[in-house]
């Protein structure tokens, strides 16, 4: 056989050494860097304070220290956000720096995408060469969902770049087995989990495994190096749990997501256990018990007014409309990183990653057992494989912005795979691999552009026909000079032209709340695919928002309507509230109050109120909820009380401290009509619902544009329990 490249013919041959420094590489690196910055600088103060739950955290950080070091929600420290502090500190510094904005809040996290490209390219350029790294930048850069997290402001972006950061580490190691690589390495692990907690051990048995397997040194030295990577990991986190869990508790807030105010309770079951097995206490569950009626939420399992199916066509709420077992999260099972929720968010090049990334293990077979590049390939295998399970059988909270945890590893593969296969392509078996890759990417990139099709419809079809010619083309054992680029182009436009049309959509799409996604929409997240119904009433819009349209139904937030779940895509002013159907609200609540998912969106004339003799309070005023709480306190820059942290469910405050709280003049107002409930769970009442019929059997309200306002310095009785 006449073969077109210098690389062995050889199949499992030792992988050709890395190729020196090109020219144009410096060019084509400041390309995809300052690329990647104006995508995710460009436009980026549209979406406003983003998701308000943290921006409030913020701004409570930047001008409290105690508040900035435990992560509270109010500079007054009553409540902490349910996810350690790491990532606020960031942008609190920001915010210090540069004064609040949301420009201020968001750069840091768009800079962190850009290092983590960068970091991502140096890991793949040193072992791979140029051409791998920059593709593997360039994969990672365009993938939707993190296009869409690092423009935003929940703790991912910082999580991920700690991730890349150690395995750039624990490769380092594999180098020359160092170990002051596997202590950075376990170093960055235990900052990953003062971002995230738990989601950032999913990194942690591939990093093990890749050294115990492909470490230089002997195998007790290996293990020896391990446990101090283990002990860089515990100290790296350990500092901030250990001082929290020996701080009294009177005199620091309460750990948010925790039922009893215990980091060591959040970190084992909100954030951790919890979000495996389902058993997560004080989270949300449709229907919850007394007052779920106030919000428009059957009971939990029954269906909505008119019966089964209710009025459109619905099934009982708590149900999957389709789709075999699953819950209030979505349906489980080793398909779901492809279903419509996540698809169009992460799994456009994930097939194309497993190919290739068994295929460079193969293309490795005859190296020695210290290849860096075998352990390269092993340690994104695995941590792909890994996460994808875990996130694929997960009963508890999951989200499909999560799925950002998995860009690296498809960007890693896809480009030292791609790269290392194409310069063996002089053996036939790479050949097919690579036209086969190429053909499932086509077919897999036309099935997820059509589930948005009003969406470049022409785009489906361009792909599949592009594709198809670059996977035959790649059968031709001769293909070399400018034909052999013009296939290799192909190829990488077949699998980037549907993430980088999302990846578009994605920038120009302001973005808020907590349930942000990136793209068209095509499912959105949702707890549930509400998607086949859209024409039986129902329409989902961006950032999981879900109306009622057509047959017209009750005044939204009244009981026969259906679950409340989304909020409009905007909610701050400047930044668009997002598709509405026939003019009628979100059903979260959303709006002037707020509501468990989106901010609220105070007034000016609410604003002037709340900021009168501000000074004279330690809360201007409390309200049910922390999203509800933050609109108002980014808007005042004054402490708002979030009772029952982010889902109203937390106990805290208690009703006699709120009493006390009162009594001792610390509280100006309470603002009613948000998540009053006090709690989404199954027969939980919470504090909340308890304080605020306390405080509407005492004191006088005053509407204020459609809001009601307790002034809680003149009870209209004499207050008590």
């Amino acid at each position: 056989m006449t073969t077109t490249t210098d690389a062995p013919t050889h199949m499992t041959a030792p992988p050709d050494p890395v190729p020196p420094r090109a020219r144009w590489e410096p060019w084509l690196l400041a390309a995809l860097l300052i690329g990647t910055a104006v995508a995710y600088l460009w436009g980026l103060g549209a979406s406003g304070w983003a998701n308000s739950f943290y921006s409030a955290a913020v701004q409570a950080g930047s001008v409290s220290w105690k508040a900035f070091f435990f992560g509270s929600s109010d500079a007054a420290n009553s409540i902490t956000v349910d996810k350690p502090p790491a990532s606020l500190w960031v942008m609190a510094l920001s915010v210090r720096a540069f004064g609040l904005s949301s420009w201020s809040i968001l750069v840091p996290q768009a800079l962190m995408g850009v290092a983590t490209v960068a970091l991502l390219w140096a890991t793949v350029r040193r072992y791979f060469g140029a051409a791998a790294g920059l593709l593997a930048g360039l994969v990672l850069a365009l993938t939707p969902v993190a296009v869409l997290m690092f423009r935003f402001n929940n703790p991912d972006a910082l999580l991920v770049l700690l991730m890349v950061a150690s395995v750039w580490a624990l490769l380092r190691g594999v180098s020359d087995g160092r170990t002051r690589w596997l202590v950075l390495a376990g170093a960055f692990v235990g900052l990953g989990f003062l971002t995230k907690q738990l989601q950032v051990m999913l990194v942690v048995p591939p990093l093990a495994l890749t050294y115990l397997l492909f470490g230089p040194p002997k195998l007790g030295r290996r293990v020896l190096q391990l446990f101090a990577a283990l002990a860089a990991m515990v100290a790296a986190a350990g500092w901030w749990l250990l001082t929290v869990e020996l701080w009294p508790a009177d005199s620091r807030p309460w750990i948010g997501g925790s039922q009893d105010n215990s980091i060591l309770e959040l970190t084992l079951g909100y954030n951790g256990l919890g979000r495996l097995n389902g058993n997560e206490s004080g989270s949300v569950t449709p229907g919850a018990g007394p007052g779920a009626e106030a919000v428009g939420m059957p009971p939990f399992g029954e269906p909505p007014a008119g019966g089964p199916g209710g009025a459109v066509g619905m099934p009982p709420f708590g149900e999957l409309p389709a789709g075999g077992p699953g819950g209030m999260w979505g349906g489980t099972g080793v398909t779901r990183m492809f279903d419509i929720q996540q698809g169009g968010q992460i799994a456009w090049l994930m097939p194309a990653a497993l190919i290739l990334g068994v295929l460079g293990i193969v293309l490795c077979g005859r190296s020695a057992r210290v290849d860096p590049r075998r352990a390269a390939f092993v340690l994104f295998g695995s941590w792909l494989v890994v996460t994808g399970l875990v996130f694929s059988f997960m009963a508890g909270i999951f989200h499909s912005y999560y799925t950002i945890a998995m860009a690296p590893q498809v960007g890693a593969l896809v480009g030292a795979g791609a790269v290392l296969a194409w310069r063996r392509r002089a053996d036939w078996r790479v050949r097919v691999a690579l036209a086969v890759t190429v053909a499932v990417t086509a077919v897999w990139s036309w099935e997820l552009l059509g589930r948005s099709e009003s969406f470049l419809p022409w785009l489906r079809w361009a792909v599949l026909v592009v594709g198809t010619l670059a996977a035959v083309a790649l059968l031709w054992p001769r293909l070399s000079g400018s034909v052999a680029a013009a296939v290799a182009v192909a190829g990488v436009l077949t699998g980037l032209a549907g993430p980088a049309a999302y990846a578009a959509d994605t920038i120009g799409t302001p973005h808020g709340g907590a349930l942000p996604t990136a793209g068209p929409s095509a499912g959105l997240g949702l707890p549930f695919d509400l998607g086949e119904y859209a024409g039986a009433g129902w329409m989902i819009i961006q950032d999981g928002t879900v109306m009622v349209g057509p047959p017209p139904g009750p005044a939204a937030g009244t009981p026969g309507q259906g679950p409340a779940l989304g909020g409009p895509a905007g909610n701050q002013p400047d930044a668009p509230a997002g598709n509405r159907l026939d003019g009628q609200e979100p059903m979260d609540g959303g709006g002037p109050g707020g509501g468990l998912l989106h901010g609220s969106e105070p007034t000016a004339e609410m604003t002037e109120l709340l900021e009168r003799d501000a000074d004279r309070y330690t809360w201007v005023a409390a309200t049910v909820g922390s999203n509800s709480a933050a609109g108002y306190q980014l808007t005042t820059g004054r402490p708002v009380m979030p009772i029952g942290g982010f889902n109203g469910s937390d106990p805290s405050p208690t009703l006699e401290q709120f009493q006390q709280y009162v009594a001792d003049g610390r509280i100006h107002y309470f603002i009613g009509d948000s998540m009053e409930m006090g709690g989404m769970g199954p027969g939980q009442v919470g504090t909340g619902a308890q304080i605020a019929e306390w405080v509407k059997q005492n004191f006088a309200v005053t509407t204020v544009d459609g809001m009601p306002m307790y002034d809680l310095t003149a009870p209209r009785v004499q207050a008590g329990p």
